[in-house]
């Protein structure tokens, strides 16, 4: 997530503010007003600042909020048009430098939701003001209020969690699902190339039976298939928002149109199968939604690492591991051993998957603590469900670039260990029984001699038959063909 930076000018003289707790002193600079200027000054803690996607979500709800006022006569027309145009510059991210408060603050998020009102407002003024004074040159135009007007049907409370959902579903459709499809695609067209490629299949590490990599690629693109749905199946409750509700899901103080006439324009924006919540009190008081996505990207994190870990093994070595897979040697592995190249992507996908299961008991934690009509971990819940969307699709975007596209299989070696293996036994069981298909593998393992020499040694089978029956070609299918 990018990082907010904080425009305060140290050189500069504060400006004074005034709320209902008195005056505070901002920044010179700063056009956030005095409740943002509170929260930096009681939430001085960490160093993880509300990611921007969300308060860029925040200001699509501004937008949609002030042209939705302005159609239900409740909002002046001039005020709510500075308001949509300064929304949608935040929105754009033209000032994320304005929003410097700590994830670590109020678990209703209200902090940085009023910090995107102060700003929005402090925005708004200006354009209003600019080039306006009367006679004496005295005379402003009246300023936008944060409270009044930018904040106007509204409340942290239904604001926040709407803009969590919002800013997820955007990350999974412009990053995550183009990485996830553009990682599968490139395993599918490894396992085409590699179709033909016999290797030793393994089981419990030991060996096993062949199969083609093929096989073994299309099993992996299978596995983030289910992930896919998985993930397309949690969008449908993200999809629903907590707009409408206010202060506890009843809607006070709103226009009993605004939830779903804000929904229907945000919908429309932003490309997006926005529903209002058909129960405006769940949407608020739990986050079963996002426990659910997180919950897909979880199992996206399992399958990643199962992936991952299969391809540092079949290229290990080179020479004194399994040696399989030749892995893109993309930089030096080693300050000390010259020539050394390790599995670096490997190890970024696999501690990036390692963090997304950490952030998933965090979450899951988290989403639990509701009590009645308010969860009020918000905060930790957007910033882990939205750091694990950027972490998985930057990983798996580099794990498809820089090492899934370069694999290319090491012919020689995979041959050597087929033919090599004690396993091209089992295609002789249905033919000559399961005891003397293990008594011509354990002679074998004793003299050191090859299956087909034991073989023929114990009289099992001729030497044509055995080159028919042991035939790894034939042992990649039910039928032998």
């Amino acid at each position: 997530m990018k990082d907010n930076v904080h425009p305060a000018n140290p050189t500069a003289a504060p400006q004074m503010a005034h709320d209902s707790m008195g005056d505070i002193e901002i920044p010179a600079g700063a056009r956030w007003g005095p409740q943002t200027a509170r929260s930096l000054h009681y939430f001085a803690i960490g160093e993880q600042l509300m990611p921007i996607a969300l308060i860029r979500a925040m200001a699509h709800i501004k937008w949609a909020a002030a042209h939705v006022n302005c159609e239900l006569g409740l909002l002046d027309a001039r005020h709510a048009s500075a308001i949509a145009e300064a929304a949608q510059r935040v929105a754009e991210g033209e000032f994320d430098d304005q929003f410097p408060l700590s994830v670590w603050q109020t678990g209703s998020g209200t902090h940085s939701h009023m910090n995107v009102n102060e700003v929005i407002a402090s925005i708004a003024t200006q354009a209003l003001q600019r080039g306006v004074s009367g006679v004496d040159g005295v005379h402003r135009a009246r300023g936008v209020d944060a409270h009044d007007e930018v904040n106007m049907g509204q409340s942290s409370n239904d604001v926040f969690p709407s803009a969590m959902h919002i800013a997820v579903a955007l990350q999974v459709k412009s990053r995550l699902l183009p990485a996830l499809l553009g990682l599968r695609s490139a395993l599918t067209a490894q396992s085409l190339l590699m179709s033909a490629q016999i290797k030793l299949g393994r089981t419990h590490l030991q060996d096993a039976t062949p199969v083609t990599l093929g096989q073994e690629f299309g099993g992996y693109d299978a596995q983030l298939g289910l992930c896919e749905d998985s993930l397309r199946h949690a969008l449908r409750a993200v999809h629903t928002l907590a707009i409408g509700g206010t202060a506890v899901g009843t809607g006070l103080n709103t226009h009993p149109q605004f939830g779903r006439r804000v929904t229907e324009l945000l919908s429309q924006r932003l490309q997006l199968p926005l529903l209002q919540s058909p129960n405006l009190f769940a949407a608020m008081a739990g986050h079963e939604a996002l426990v659910a996505l997180h919950g897909a990207l979880r199992m996206l994190a399992v399958a990643l690492t199962k992936i991952a870990c299969d391809t540092r093994l079949m290229g290990s070595g080179p020479r004194a591991g399994l040696g399989e897979l030749q892995l893109p040697a993309n930089e030096p592995g080693s300050s000390i051993m010259p020539g050394k190249v390790n599995p670096t992507q490997v190890e970024a996908l696999t501690m990036v998957c390692a963090q997304v299961m950490g952030h998933d008991v965090a979450i899951g934690f988290a989403a639990s603590q509701g009590q009645l009509e308010l969860n009020v971990y918000k905060p930790l819940i957007a910033l882990d469900t939205l750091d694990s969307l950027r972490l998985l699709s930057d990983a798996m975007g580099s794990f498809t670039w820089h090492c899934v596209k370069g694999l290319r299989p090491n012919t020689a070696r995979l041959d050597s260990l087929v033919q090599g293996s004690m396993t091209l036994g089992t295609a002789l069981a249905p033919h000559i029984g399961y005891a003397a298909a293990a008594q011509v593998a354990q002679r074998a393992e004793v003299d050191g001699s090859t299956l087909r020499e034991a073989a023929l040694a114990l009289g099992v089978s001729s030497g044509e038959q055995f080159d028919l029956w042991a035939d790894p070609r034939r042992m990649l299918a039910p039928d032998g063909r």
